[in-house]
């Protein structure tokens, strides 16, 4: 059975033009990545945990605020790695800043085979984009979100 994931596709209407939240990952790997690179908020499932709310725990851990609004379920993706990843669409709350984002830690040995052990933010940065823009920067195994979105609100771009 593959590895589950459970994540949200946060939007916002904004001058009635559709956006959504993604976050970039933290961490040495990342850091000089932009094109393909960014995200939906997601994680994966404890055991025994329901999926929204592995979805939900999820996006409070990589931006820093909880996430409140109607779920409605978008789909289900496979990623390039084999990983599922369960998705949930909502519409964001009007106060939701990407410049107050403040997610959880890990900790990684960096250099690598230095024997030093650094934290590094889960999450480094968060962006709204519009779906033109989010489709450049968004990592190839999630880009059929975006679409689905487009579809569930039955709305252009």
């Amino acid at each position: 059975m593959p590895v589950r994931s459970a994540g949200l596709l946060i939007y916002r209407l904004c001058e009635r033009k559709l956006e959504v939240l993604l976050v970039h990952p933290g961490g040495p790997f990342w850091a000089k990545k932009d094109e393909g690179a960014w995200s939906i908020p997601k994680g994966l499932i404890e055991a025994g945990e329901d999926e929204l709310s592995a979805a939900i725990r999820e996006a409070q851990e990589e931006l820093g605020v909880e996430i409140k609004g109607s779920f409605v379920p978008l789909g289900e993706y496979r990623q390039p790695g084999g990983k599922v990843v369960v998705v949930w669409s909502v519409e964001a709350d009007a106060t939701l800043d990407v410049e107050k984002v403040r997610s959880s830690e890990f900790q990684i040995e960096w250099p690598p085979r230095s024997g030093r052990i650094q934290s590094f933010p889960e999450v480094d940065r968060a962006g709204w984009f519009a779906i033109a823009e989010a489709e450049i920067r968004i990592l190839k195994g999630q880009a059929a979100m975006l679409a689905d979105l487009v579809k569930q609100l039955g709305r252009d771009q």
